[in-house]
C-alpha cells in the first residue's frame, strides 16, 4: 500500500473511489455504500445492491462516463468534522457504515465533494477534482466480496478500478499487464511440459516434468557453484522436526496455524516451516574456536507452510518452498566482510540473469511494538546498525523501510524488475543476534571465553519455485542456452538423413549439450515450427548437401540462419555459450 500522507497518487486514487460511488448513487439510488479503500494499482468501492438493479460488466462503461463527467466540473473536496450523534443520524439509513460509525471515537471525518455529496473517510484527497486526469483511469472489473470479509456477513458487489496520474502512466500500465498475460507462467509451464499440478496431490504442490527439473537443477547447480568458491559447505537436514525444535525458535508462535503437524507414534512432529532452526542444531554440535570462524552452511532445502488455498497460484504462492537457504555463523567483527561476500554473490547472480538494472534493497527493520519482535532493543540496536553500515560500505542503492524486518532480525530485502518492468522482491540477507541466544549457541573465542555467534541468513533466488516462476515470464519462456531444457535440436529432412543425423547427436552429447533429435515423418516445416514452439535456442537442419560437404546448417532462436559449418564448429559455439551463460 501506498503512503497515504504524502503521495498524491494515493490522493487521486482515494478521489476516485468517492466519484465512483456517486456515480453509482446517480445511476442506482438505491444501493447502499460500505467501504471504498485506495490499492496497489487504483481503488475500489463495496457496495450492496440489494433490492435494485446490480451492475455488470456492461455497465461499466456509462459508470466511468459519469466519472468523467463529475470531474469535469471541477469539483472541490471539503474536510469536516461532526459528533457521532451526527453522524449517525446522516447515516441512519445505511447499517454499514453505522456499524463503522459504532467503531469510531466521538468525532468523525466526513468529506464532501461539491456541496451535496458527502461520505464518512478519513482522507486525504485532492483538494479539486481538475487534479485528476479524466482520461488516467478506467473501471477494471467486478467481483463479489463478503462485508468486511466474513463468509457469515452479506455479500457484496466491488467494482474496481485502475487510476495512475496521466493517460500515458495507465496505458503503460495496461500494456504492461497485456504482456503479462502472454507471459503468464502458469500458461506456459503447461505448453513447455515444464511443471503441473494434480488434485490428487494438492493445491500449492507444483511437481517438476524433467524439462522443468532441468532448469531447476541448473539454477541449483550455478548457486552453488558460487558458494563452493567461498568457503561454504553443504549440508543435508530432515523435513521434520519435534515441535520443542519450533518452540525454542520461536517459529511455533510464529507461524501458528500456517505449520503442517504430524503426530508420530510417540512425539508430535511439524513439516520444517524454515531451515535455520535445523542448521543451528549443526552448530551446536561442534566445539569451534574463533580460528574456524566463520561457519557457512548452504542447503537448497524445501519447507512447508499451510498457506489460504485461494492464495496459492502456480509457482509464485506454494506450500512446498524450496530456500536456496545459507547460515553463516560469524563474529560480530566478521558482520560487513560476510555481507560483502553474499552481495557479490547476487549481483553476479542477477547480472547473468539480466536483472541488475534498476534494482533498489530495503533496508528492512523493525516497527514500533517491540512485542512482534525476539530479542532487546539493544540487540537490534547492534544488528540494524551492522547491516545499515554493510549496505553503505558496499555502496548498495538502499532505503530504510520499517516495520518489514524479520521476526528475529533486520535484513536487506533485494528488489528487481524483470524484462517487462515488474519488481519483484527475491534474494535476502538477514542479521540475526536472537536465535543464537534462544539456542545457547557459542564459540570460544580468543581469550578462551565463550562467546555468542551472529547468525547471516542469506537466500539469493528466495525460492527455486517462485524463481522459476518469475523466470519463466522474465524470459516468456525463451530461455537462454545454459538453462533452456533442449539447448539444440537436430531436424534431418528426409530418411536418408537419419544416420548422418545420429552421428551429429552423439558428438553435440558428447560434449553434454542437451540435444534432441526429430527423426519423425513431418516435413521440415512443421518441425522448425515445433521447436519455435518449444522455445529451442539452435536447431540444425541436415540434407543431401550437408551430408555431401560433411557439414550441418545451423539456426537459431535469436541469430537466424548462420550457414552451414562443421558440427565441430557448432559444439564450440554452443559450448563457449554455454561456459559463458550468454
Amino acid at each position: 500500500m501506498q503512503d497515504k500522507n504524502s503521495d498524491t497518487l494515493f490522493k487521486k486514487r482515494h478521489s476516485l473511489s468517492h466519484i465512483l460511488l456517486m456515480s453509482i448513487k446517480h445511476h442506482y439510488p438505491h444501493s447502499l455504500a460500505t467501504i471504498g479503500p485506495v490499492i496497489d494499482t487504483g481503488f475500489y468501492y463495496d457496495i450492496d445492491f440489494t433490492g435494485g438493479e446490480k451492475p455488470t460488466l456492461d455497465d461499466l462503461p456509462k459508470i466511468e462516463k459519469t466519472m468523467r463527467e463529475i470531474i469535469s466540473q471541477h469539483l472541490a473536496f471539503r474536510k469536516e468534522k461532526v459528533s457521532k450523534a451526527q453522524a449517525l443520524a446522516l447515516f441512519k439509513m445505511n447499517k454499514y457504515k453505522t456499524e463503522i460509525i459504532n467503531d469510531l471515537s466521538k468525532e468523525v471525518t466526513l468529506y464532501y465533494t461539491g456541496d451535496d455529496f458527502f461520505d464518512l473517510c478519513e482522507g486525504p484527497h485532492v483538494d479539486n477534482t481538475k487534479e485528476i486526469d479524466r482520461n488516467g483511469f478506467i473501471l477494471d472489473k467486478i467481483a463479489g466480496a463478503y462485508w468486511r470479509g466474513d463468509e457469515k456477513n452479506a455479500m457484496l458487489t466491488r467494482i474496481y478500478g485502475i487510476a495512475f496520474n496521466d493517460k500515458e502512466e495507465l496505458v503503460a500500465y495496461t500494456t504492461q499487464q497485456a504482456e503479462a498475460k502472454k507471459r503468464d507462467h502458469r500458461v506456459l509451464g503447461a505448453q513447455l511440459k515444464l511443471f503441473t499440478t494434480s488434485p490428487l496431490v494438492g493445491a500449492g504442490l507444483p511437481l517438476m516434468q524433467p524439462n522443468g527439473m532441468i532448469i531447476r537443477k541448473e539454477i541449483e547447480d550455478y548457486l552453488w557453484s558460487l558458494h563452493s568458491k567461498k568457503g561454504y559447505s553443504r549440508v543435508w537436514t530432515p523435513h521434520i522436526a519435534k515441535e520443542a525444535l519450533y518452540e525454542t525458535s520461536g517459529h511455533a508462535a510464529k507461524f501458528g496455524d500456517e505449520l503442517f503437524r504430524v503426530q508420530g507414534k510417540e512425539d508430535k512432529f511439524i513439516l520444517k516451516p524454515m531451515n535455520c532452526p535445523h542448521h543451528m542444531q549443526l552448530f551446536a554440535d561442534n566445539q569451534f574456536s574463533y580460528k574456524d570462524m566463520p561457519i557457512r552452511y548452504f542447503e537448497p532445502a524445501t519447507v512447508y507452510r499451510d498457506e489460504k488455498s485461494g492464495q496459492l497460484g502456480g509457482l509464485t504462492r506454494v506450500r512446498s518452498i524450496t530456500q536456496d537457504d545459507g547460515h553463516l555463523f560469524c563474529t560480530q567483527a566478521q558482520i560487513n566482510e560476510e555481507v560483502s561476500t553474499v552481495v557479490g554473490f547476487i549481483k553476479e547472480f542477477y547480472t547473468t540473469m539480466g536483472m541488475m538494472e534498476g534494482y533498489w534493497v530495503s533496508l528492512s527493520v523493525r516497527g514500533n511494538d517491540m512485542s512482534k519482535y525476539l530479542g532487546t532493543p539493544e540487540v537490534w540496536n547492534i544488528a540494524e546498525k551492522s547491516l545499515e553500515d554493510a549496505a553503505k560500505e558496499n555502496k548498495i542503492n538502499y532505503k530504510r523501510v520499517e516495520g518489514e524486518a524479520a521476526f528475529y532480525g533486520p535484513k536487506l530485502d533485494f528488489m528487481f524488475k524483470d524484462a517487462i518492468g515488474r519488481e519483484w522482491q527475491l534474494a535476502t540477507i538477514q542479521c540475526d543476534f536472537n536465535l543464537p541466544e534462544r539456542f545457547e549457541l557459542f564459540f570460544i573465542n580468543n581469550e578462551g571465553k565463550k562467546e555468542r555467534p551472529v547468525v547471516i541468513h542469506r537466500a539469493i533466488t528466495g525460492s527455486l519455485e517462485r524463481f522459476m516462476g518469475i523466470m519463466i515470464e522474465h524470459f516468456a519462456g525463451a530461455f537462454p542456452l545454459w538453462l533452456s531444457p533442449t539447448q539444440v535440436a537436430v531436424l534431418p529432412i528426409s530418411d536418408k538423413h537419419h544416420e548422418y543425423a545420429k552421428e551429429v547427436v552423439a558428438k553435440l552429447e558428447n560434449e553434454n549439450i542437451r540435444v534432441k533429435l526429430d527423426d519423425s515423418k513431418e516435413g521440415l516445416g512443421k518441425k522448425i515450427k515445433s521447436v519455435r514452439e518449444m522455445r529451442t535456442p539452435y536447431w540444425v537442419v541436415i540434407g543431401d548437401k550437408d551430408i555431401e560437404a560433411g557439414m550441418v546448417t545451423l539456426e537459431g532462436r535469436n541469430a537466424g540462419q548462420l550457414g552451414q559449418m562443421k558440427t565441430e564448429d557448432v559444439v564450440e559455439r554452443l559450448v563457449s555459450e554455454i561456459k559463458n551463460k550468454k
